[in-house]
C-alpha cells in the first residue's frame, strides 16, 4: 500500500504520468506560490508595508515554509522510485537525490527559516535571503532549465575563456602598475589596486574614477578598451553557439533521410518515405525518463534517430540504438505494453501514431509483412532468453 502511494506521489511530483491534469495542477500552484513569496519579498522591504502587514508577511511565510517542507520531504521520500533506478535504496537512493542540484535548491528554499531557531541572525538579512526562493523556478521553467543545459555543455569552453581572461585582467593591471604608478600613487600604488582600473577598462564599464594621466598609461588605456570588447565577445560567441546547438536538439525535424536510414524502410521507394516522414512526429526524451510503461494501452510505435534506450524485460533488459524501433508489438497484437521503456542516454525519437500505423500497414503490403516478420522475430528471440511476452 505504501508502495503504490510512494510511487504516485513520485509520478505527480516528478514524471507527470497518470493524473497530468492534477500534476500540472500541483507544478502550477507551486510557480504561484513561489512568485507570491519573491513578491513579498520586495514589498516587505518597504518600511511603511512592512510595518503595517509585519503580522501578515510573518504568517504568509510560515505557510510557505511549511508547504515548500512538505513537497521536500515527499520528494526526498518518492526519489527512490525513479524508473532507472539511480536513487534505489531506502537510505543511500535518498541521500543521492538530496545531493542533485534541484534537491539542493529546494533545501536552500527552507533552510533560512529554521536556522534562524538556531542562530543568531539579523531578520533583514535573512528576509532578503528568502529571495533565493525564486531559484525554484528552475525546477518548473524550460527557459531556466535550457540555460543550464547550455552552460553545463559548454562549461569548458567558458572556463577557458574565463581563464584567458583572468590571465588578461592581471596582465594588464601590473603594466598599468609600471605606467602609473609614481604618477598616481594611491590609485596606481600596487597591483591590486590597478585591477580596479583594468576591471573597469576591460568591460568597457569605464566608471571614471580612476584614469591614466601619462602618456603611455592613456594609450595602453585605449588598447585595453578594443582588447576589452574582443575578449567579452568569446563568451557571448560561446553561448550563442551553445543556445542554438541546444535548440536544435530540443526542435529536429524529421527529415527524409532520417527515415531511409532506418533499416525497416530500406526497401520502400522513395515515395513511401516521404509519406511515412510526413506522419512522424518529433520526440526527444531526456536520459533516465520513462518512454512508457508496462500495462499502458499502446498508441504509437517509436523509431530512434539517436540515443539509446533500454527495454526492461526479465531476466536481462535489451538496449536498442540508433537505427532500431519499438513498441509495434503491442500494435500488431493489439494488446498493451508488454515492457517498460527508458532512455538510456538523451534520445531523439520518430512517433508514429497508431492511425497512421494501421493506415501504413494498410496501403503497404510489403511494409506490413516487413513489420510482422520482425514482431515474430523478436518474440521468438524473446522466449528462447526466457522473457515473457
Amino acid at each position: 500500500m505504501a508502495g503504490k502511494f510512494r510511487r504516485r506521489v513520485f509520478d505527480l511530483l516528478e514524471y507527470h504520468e497518470g493524473d497530468e491534469r492534477l500534476s500540472r495542477a500541483i507544478d502550477m500552484a507551486l510557480i504561484i506560490l513561489i512568485v507570491a513569496n519573491v513578491v513579498a519579498v520586495i514589498l516587505e522591504s518597504v518600511n511603511s508595508l512592512g510595518t503595517a502587514y509585519a503580522g501578515f508577511f510573518q504568517a504568509f511565510d510560515t505557510v510557505s515554509v511549511a508547504i515548500f517542507t512538505v513537497e521536500y520531504g515527499l520528494r526526498v521520500w518518492a526519489a527512490t522510485e525513479e524508473p532507472a533506478g539511480q536513487y534505489a535504496g531506502a537510505v543511500g537512493g535518498r541521500l543521492r537525490y538530496m545531493l542533485t542540484p534541484m534537491a539542493l535548491i529546494d533545501l536552500i528554499a527552507i533552510l533560512p527559516f529554521y536556522l534562524a531557531f538556531f542562530i543568531s541572525v539579523d531578520l533583514r538579512f535573512l528576509r532578503v535571503f528568502r529571495i533565493l526562493r525564486l531559484l525554484k523556478l528552475t525546477r518548473y521553467s524550460p527557459a531556466l532549465a535550457t540555460v543550464a543545459s547550455v552552460i553545463r555543455a559548454q562549461r569548458r569552453q567558458l572556463l577557458a575563456a574565463l581563464m584567458i581572461m583572468a590571465t588578461l585582467l592581471v596582465f594588464s593591471a601590473s603594466v598599468a602598475y609600471l605606467l602609473e604608478h609614481e604618477a598616481q600613487p594611491e590609485a596606481f600604488g600596487n597591483i591590486p589596486r590597478a585591477m580596479w582600473w583594468a576591471m573597469a577598462t576591460l568591460t568597457t564599464v569605464g566608471f571614471g574614477d580612476v584614469t591614466p594621466v601619462t602618456p603611455l598609461g592613456k594609450v595602453f588605456g585605449g588598447l585595453l578598451m578594443i582588447l576589452g570588447v574582443v575578449m567579452y565577445a568569446i563568451p557571448a560567441g560561446i553561448l550563442a553557439t551553445g543556445f542554438a546547438r541546444e535548440f536544435r536538439k530540443r526542435d529536429f525535424n524529421v527529415s527524409w533521410r532520417m527515415v531511409a536510414r532506418v533499416p525497416a524502410f530500406h526497401e520502400l521507394d522513395a515515395l513511401t518515405i516521404a509519406e511515412i516522414a510526413n506522419s512522424l512526429r518529433p520526440m526527444i526524451v531526456p536520459p533516465n525518463q520513462t518512454v512508457f510503461r508496462r500495462g499502458e494501452h499502446a498508441e504509437s510505435m517509436f523509431f530512434i534517430a539517436s540515443g539509446e534506450v533500454e527495454v526492461d524485460v526479465h531476466p536481462k533488459p535489451i538496449r536498442l540504438g540508433h537505427g532500431e524501433h519499438f513498441g509495434e508489438i503491442a500494435l500488431i497484437k493489439h494488446r498493451p505494453r508488454s515492457a517498460t521503456v527508458s532512455a538510456v542516454t538523451e534520445s531523439q525519437l520518430m512517433v508514429l501514431e497508431v492511425g497512421d500505423f494501421r493506415r501504413l500497414m494498410e496501403d503497404h503490403k510489403e511494409l506490413a509483412d516487413h513489420m510482422v516478420q520482425i514482431t515474430e522475430e523478436r518474440l521468438a528471440e524473446m522466449e528462447k532468453q526466457g522473457h515473457p511476452v
